[in-house]
């Protein structure tokens, strides 16, 4: 995956073209994926009419087939950036000509599709809160530090300090779906931390696995319900051998948050082609 040259974050007062953007770019990639596209939308603050906004066009699109959208989208000028920090997404990022960020699923019931576009809609119909928001932006920008990146996945501080406004928004809004991140902010670690506690407490096992931020052979999940924090994953890469993945710790605080949970860590390890998705020696469900 090629590495994206680290940009200074610029906020810009609201751009009346970015519409016209998203769309001549909305026509480009339903004419790339053909019959393979199942819905493309405009999201982010470009989306919201007034609203200032870093100069990039933000799409979520939703395709049927991982592998062949992601060879189309590359033969086609985007780059391809991983995941980030949103498990079974694909994000992609264009600068010739248009600067766009494109997040691409793979189905239509993925949270995150549900989450932007009722973040979108409730700064649309909710112009205090807009300039709550963009109010927001310039004052983390007036802090040098907000420029800095961190962690492993190299997200830029202005980003991650805009979680608690974010979240406050999608609480008004309703949003209350299950949904699975990457561990990444603050509160994501300590609640990681927390639910290992009561992990290693319950089971009484010393040899349940340290906890290593920044090990490349160690991946951290938290489960949200809505904007709370119910769940957390660790997830041990090549234990034994280079294509083995497994689950040491599965921790839940909602009984029926369990299934998907799971469901959703297999289907990464088998996406990143590992081996051993079911192969779980330590799992631990606090009910």
């Amino acid at each position: 995956m090629q590495k994206e040259q680290k940009r200074r974050v610029e906020v810009v007062p609201y751009d009346s073209r970015w519409p016209a953007m998203f769309e001549a770019e909305k026509d480009v990639l339903a004419s790339i994926l053909g019959d393979g596209c199942i819905a493309i939308h405009h999201v982010g603050s470009t989306s919201v009419p007034g609203l200032a906004a870093k100069p990039y066009i933000d799409i979520v699109a939703v395709a049927k087939a991982r592998n062949n959208a992601v060879e189309i989208l590359q033969n086609a000028g985007y780059t391809y950036r991983g995941e980030w920090n949103i498990p079974l997404k694909c994000g992609f990022t264009k600068r010739n000509g248009r600067n766009v960020n494109l997040h691409m699923f793979f189905d239509e019931q993925h949270p995150e599709i549900e989450l932007n576009l009722l973040f979108r809609d409730y700064l649309r119909t909710h112009t205090k809160t807009c300039e709550e928001y963009a109010s927001l932006k310039m004052e983390i920008l007036q802090d040098e530090s907000s420029q800095e990146r961190v962690g492993k996945l190299s997200f830029p501080v202005y980003t991650l300090r805009k979680r608690e406004f974010i979240d406050d928004v999608l609480r008004k809004a309703g949003f209350n779906r299950l949904r699975v991140l990457k561990c990444l902010t603050e509160t994501e670690w300590a609640k990681a931390i927390e639910f290992r506690e009561k992990c290693f407490v319950k089971s009484g096992e010393a040899g349940l696995p340290q906890l290593e931020k920044d090990d490349p052979a160690q991946e951290h999940f938290v489960l949200y319900h809505g904007v709370d924090i119910i769940g957390y994953a660790h997830i041990s890469l090549n234990p034994g051998k280079d294509t083995a993945a497994e689950i040491r710790i599965l921790e839940t605080s909602e009984e029926e948050a369990n299934t998907w949970f799971l469901k959703v860590l297999t289907e990464w390890i088998k996406i990143h082609g590992y081996d051993g998705a079911h192969e779980f020696t330590k799992v631990h469900v606090s009910l």
